[in-house]
């Protein structure tokens, strides 16, 4: 089918070359071109060869409004317009385009390069927990303790292990977590008002977590 089609098309061109008056010239210029072709497609085509399906790329992942207010806080605790931004903004891209892999790989570099930068730490215990689609993998937790060690008085590690410990399904893991990062946070910080939604919200899935695991029976009155 190969060699027909490139007949069917050579015809057309020399055809439409004669509806148009086309100089002599041209005409051996068109059968140049065509040779070639038919050339290398002799040399490298594979008709013979079968088919292999293709695979769907990864879907993009929609940013809802909680990621979205998720970056606004790392923006707001870490700092915004720095030399972070190279890394934290291609890592969200590459989530966000389902290669949460790469970008775990691409944080990982960036902390190699600045082992003692707590944010990045952070990030990185983020970018495995996407990952690991939602899990909290023992390197996504090594990663999280390290940016902690790494700035014990500041909220940021505090605070995202904590709301990634409650995304992955662990609310009672979280809250310590949350709570630190709230006793490290000044009463005038704009995000300490989130970091005080995310203890409230989180306190009551843990309720939740534990009446669901007792069958659903009340908890006794205090």
């Amino acid at each position: 089918m190969g060699w027909v089609m490139l007949a069917v098309i050579g015809a057309g061109a020399f055809v439409a070359l004669g509806l148009f008056g086309a100089p002599r010239a041209l005409w051996t210029l068109g059968a140049a071109a065509l040779m070639l072709g038919a050339t290398g497609y002799a040399l490298q085509a594979k008709p013979g060869l079968a088919g292999a399906p293709v695979s769907a790329s990864k879907a993009v992942v929609e940013d809802d409004a909680g990621v979205v207010r998720l970056r606004e806080l790392r923006g707001a605790m870490f700092g915004r317009f720095t030399a972070l931004d190279t890394a934290f903004y291609p890592a969200d891209a590459l989530i966000r385009s389902g290669k949460a892999d790469t970008a775990a790989q691409l944080m990982l570099g960036a902390v190699r390069q600045d082992p003692q930068n707590a944010a990045l730490w952070t990030w990185l215990g983020i970018a495995i927990v996407e990952a690991d689609q939602g899990t909290m993998s023992p390197a996504a937790g090594v990663a999280f303790r390290r940016a902690a060690a790494l700035a014990p008085q500041h909220p940021g590690p505090a605070f995202f292990y904590g709301m990634a410990l409650a995304r992955t399904g662990n609310p009672d893991a979280a809250l310590p977590w949350l709570v630190r990062a709230r006793r490290a946070t000044p009463a005038e910080v704009s995000y300490r008002a989130d970091i005080d939604r995310a203890i409230i919200s989180i306190r009551f899935l843990a309720v939740l977590r534990a009446r669901a695991m007792q069958g659903g029976t009340p908890a006794p009155a205090r």
